[in-house]
């Protein structure tokens, strides 16, 4: 089971983390999911992943200010780097993160 504390941890010791917030009742989260899992582990080597069902872990979407699924967080070196909700391409985010990231790890 998720819990803040737990994601807050594994925020804070790792470099490179995503925060994915679904919803069984969400086609779109489902049909992302995989494909942005995918395109991070191909692309990033450090990226840990946490889920988040907010139809069971109800407090964890609004500590961290997310009121639409799916959302997806990605926190670069324990600092919130950037947010997407509802409509993104997995290109996009791999895009923007990519940078930042190679600096980070080079």
């Amino acid at each position: 089971m998720q819990t803040i504390q737990n994601i807050n941890n594994t925020i804070q010791n790792n470099l490179a983390v995503m925060v994915y917030f679904s919803a069984p009742t969400c086609n779109v989260c489902h049909a992302l999911k995989p494909k942005l899992l995918e395109a991070l582990e191909q692309n990033f080597k450090e990226f840990r992943i946490e889920s988040v069902d907010i139809s069971v872990e109800e407090d964890i979407a609004p500590h961290f200010g997310v009121f639409s699924i799916p959302t997806v967080l990605i926190f670069l070196d324990g600092k919130e780097f950037l947010r997407k909700s509802r409509h993104m391409s997995v290109h996009e985010v791999i895009n923007e993160i990519k940078r930042p990231y190679e600096i980070m790890t080079s």
